[in-house]
């Protein structure tokens, strides 16, 4: 069992939670990500590792609640355990010193993008992050980001907080100042990777992406989270999740991301229709 140490709020529908997970954190690697299931009859979910502490044995998982087992997990506290985590799995960052970094991170993609960025921070790079989001209150770790970076560049669609407008026009923005970039690390929704790598491959800058297909087992076996990269089938959860940016066939994979999306959709309001039903009795209850 693994014991929910520290729960925090970073946004609507954002929770970042804090476990304790010591065989984990032993040999967790920038990149990598893990299994979790919080209860027997859950289905299982990947989750890339923000941060580990491996003092303190814990690992620090940052969810979005957008379906059914997200919005449970969201509902545990401080003291509640969840008990299954398998990992870490995939493949490791690539760290070196390559120059000039350019870290683009989009919503819920700044999470897993913190670590490397840290990583590529501490091998001597020059680190310029640019984070992108609908309005402010969507932005995530900027504190953590300007920590381990040398430039920070904040965009948001509506204009709440930074420049007006999308990451891709900050990277060209950039660019135009003069920037020159070694290497693009890129995280976040699907079709902000699409568009930054399409724009960064004009570039001429190699890009490196992290997917997060639909994903059952974790360990290459099923199939379900196999992606298109270079014109060959590769499974995210061994051959990745990152991956050369400019080779992913990007519209395949947010096509297959939409497969059971109705159901998911089910799935959800059933619990939430349940949720409400108990929560109304109990108030009632209480007010006897």
């Amino acid at each position: 069992m693994h014991r929910i140490l520290y729960k925090e709020t970073l946004g609507p529908d954002v929770t970042l939670y804090r476990l304790h997970a010591p065989d984990v954190a032993a040999y967790r690697e920038p990149g990598q990500f893990v299994l979790i299931r919080i209860c027997d009859e859950g289905e299982r979910i990947p989750i890339t590792l923000a941060d580990v502490d491996r003092d303190e044995g814990s690992i620090t998982l940052i969810i979005q609640s957008v379906g059914k087992t997200t919005l449970k997990l969201a509902q545990m506290e401080i003291g509640d355990s969840i008990p299954d985590i398998a990992g870490p799995l995939g493949k490791a960052t690539h760290i070196e010193m390559v120059g000039h970094v350019l870290c683009v991170g989009g919503g819920i993609g700044t999470a897993p993008l913190y670590p490397v960025a840290k990583a590529m921070k501490d091998a001597g790079n020059e680190v310029t992050s640019i984070l992108g989001a609908r309005s402010e209150n969507l932005l995530i770790l900027e504190d953590r980001m300007r920590a381990v970076s040398d430039k920070v560049v904040i965009t948001t669609d509506d204009g709440s907080k930074g420049k007006k407008g999308l990451v891709t026009d900050a990277i060209s923005e950039l660019v135009e100042q003069g920037a020159k970039f070694d290497q693009c690390i890129c995280m976040g929704p699907p079709i902000m990777m699409k568009f930054v790598c399409l724009l960064t491959k004009k570039l001429g800058i190699p890009t490196v992406v992290s997917l997060n297909p639909i994903m059952v087992d974790g360990t290459g076996m099923c199939g379900g989270c196999r992606v298109t990269v270079g014109g060959k089938t590769k499974f995210a959860c061994v051959d990745g999740p990152e991956f050369d940016g400019h080779e992913v066939d990007f519209d395949e994979m947010m096509a297959r991301l939409n497969t059971y999306r109705n159901e998911e959709k089910i799935s959800l309001e059933r619990y939430s229709d349940e949720t409400g039903c108990r929560l109304e009795a109990s108030l009632k209850g209480g007010a006897k």
